[in-house]
This record gives structure tokens, sequence and C-alpha cells, in this order.
């Protein structure tokens, strides 16, 4: 008898399997850009689509002088809320996309790559669609977001004065950006004239950094004509939480038995919160329950800036490479 998917994928270690892959693979997550913890964790495996995540403001005014006989004058301690949502996705594959793959050594452990590698493309995709939407509205688009492009000539380029003007978006607390997302005609552009170095970390793993932040290839970045868009990130500027809620199925397999010699099936779910810090989900447009569309996503009614501005670790940058 044929050996089926069912014969060959055992969930209970499956699962974590595609979870854990699918985050070394990413240059998000290694770049410490993306960070996950057992808190946001537990968040996505709350029955809730969005959750509460209250914190303090930050103390402000001038300290008193003392004199004696003079009382101090008490200030406020306020709090705000940030506010995040889990994201729900999935998809099935037929055995026959799978089929090379089932004499390896491991059979598990190859399709379980072939899916980590997919899921860490698409969490990708969701995040730049979230940094769209993000980068869109009202207080992030006024302080968050460095143009150029519509100056005159070689002005309107990315360039090493301009990605410094870029960087003072958060003033003394410009050293937190670490990481650069940008299209790979940017990266081709910054290479051509030498600007990209390449180093290697404690692994001898090799990476590539431009004025010292390592730099991320994705040509999902924004390119509205000929206006490229660059993300300058700090460690942990995302959150992501990887969630199981009660009753969820992260894999099932499945077969269709009088189709020729049989069918097999994969279907893989996701369950996940991948939340840009200090920047609250308002589910101000959602038409469903379960998970925001992409459109959702991207829309910028539905992301509100609640913390200070410089304790954002994202700026958005806006040029042209030609």
């Amino acid at each position: 008898m044929a050996t089926t998917l069912s014969d060959i994928i055992v969930p209970e270690l499956f699962n974590p399997y595609v979870i854990q892959r699918s985050m070394e693979l990413s240059a998000l997550y290694q770049s410490g850009i993306v960070s996950n913890n057992a808190e946001f964790d537990r968040l996505a495996s709350e029955p809730a689509p969005i959750h509460h995540m209250p914190f303090f403001e930050d103390l402000t005014g001038d300290a008193e002088i003392v004199i004696e006989g003079n009382k101090l004058t008490p200030a406020k301690i306020t709090s705000n809320q940030d506010v995040s949502t889990t994201i729900r996705l999935a998809k099935a594959w037929a055995a026959t996309d799978l089929s090379a793959q089932l004499s390896g050594k491991d059979p598990m452990e190859a399709i379980a790559t072939l899916v980590a590698k997919y899921w860490e493309r698409q969490r990708q995709k969701v995040l730049l669609r979230i940094l769209k939407g993000v980068f869109s509205s009202e207080k992030m688009k006024a302080e968050h977001v460095y143009d150029v492009s519509s100056k005159a000539g070689k002005l309107a380029n990315i360039s090493a004065s301009a990605f410094i003007d870029a960087l003072q978006l958060l003033g003394d607390a410009q050293d937190q950006l670490t990481g650069v997302i940008m299209h790979s005609k940017t990266k081709s552009y910054l290479k051509q004239q030498n600007l990209i170095s390449t180093e290697r970390d404690s692994n001898s793993v090799e990476f590539e950094t431009y004025q010292d932040r390592r730099v991320i290839v994705d040509d999902g970045c924004p390119l509205d004509g000929d206006v490229y868009t660059t993300y300058l990130f700090g460690q942990g500027a995302i959150a992501l939480g990887n969630g199981s809620p009660e009753g969820f199925v992260a894999t099932e397999t499945d077969r269709e038995k009088l189709m020729g010699s049989g069918i097999d099936y994969l279907i893989n779910r996701q369950c996940f919160i991948m939340h840009p810090r200090g920047i609250k989900w308002t589910n101000t447009a959602r038409a469903n329950v379960e998970t925001p569309t992409f459109k959702e996503l991207e829309n910028p009614t539905n992301w509100e800036r609640v913390y200070d501005k410089k304790q954002i670790r994202m700026v958005a940058f806006k040029h042209k490479v030609g």
C-alpha cells in the first residue's frame, strides 16, 4: 500500500517544528526586529479577537526646588493602552505538490521545512501590509515619515545624508534604529556605490549592513511609480505571538480515495499576533470577527500611535533611486 501524508505527518511534532523553523528562517526575526515572547503567545491563544495591553505613560514635568516649609505638588501618573489583534491564515496543498519530498530521509521534516519557508514569506507580506496602514495613520504620517522623493534631481534619491535625516526623526533616540528593510532595487543602487557592507555574526553567518544597520531585502516594500519606501526599525519593534486557542487545529491531512490513485491533502493554519509596539489596533474597520482582512490591515483608520514618539522604533523613508 502506498505511503500517504497521514502516515508521515504527526501533528504534535509537525506543528511546533513549522513555527520554530519559520522564525529561524526569518531575517526579521534573526535581526531582532521581530521578537517573540511567552506573553504574546498567551495573548494570541486567547479566544478574543483583540487584546488590550495597558501601560503607564512616561513621567513628565520638571523636578521642584526644595525649600523648607514649601509643599511639593504631586503630579498624576497617567495610563493608556495598546491594543493588538489576532490574525488567522490557512493554506491547503495537494500531495502532488509535495511528492518530490516524500523520498527524503525524513519526509515529515522535509515537508515541514517547505511549509515553514512558505509561512516565513507570508508573515513578511503580512508585516508589510501592516506597515502600509501604520505609516498612513495620522500621527505616524506626520512624525515618522521622511520624504525626499519630491525634491529636484539627485536630491530625491536615497543618500547617506538623507538617510541620516530620516534617522533624525527620532532625535536622540535614533540609535535604537538598528535594521533596514528595503526593496532590492534600493539595495542594488546603494551597492553600486559601494555603500553596502558585509559582516558576520557570532555564528559566522554573513549579513549585509548600511550605515551599520542590518539590511533586509523584500520587494514587497512599497513602490509607487518611481518612489520607494525604506523602513528603519529598532530591536523588538514588532511583537510576535504564536497562538493555539482552544479548539484550534493547526495541521490536518485528508485523502480523496476515489480520484485516480488517490490525492492527499495537507492543511496548515496559523493563528498569530504581529503587532507594531505602541501602535494601537483601533478595530474601526473590520468585517469579520475571526480575523482582519489584508485590506483592513492596510487601512490607516485601524491604527493609532499611543506611545510617545521616541518610544516608537520605526521610521519610513520615501525616496527615489535613479
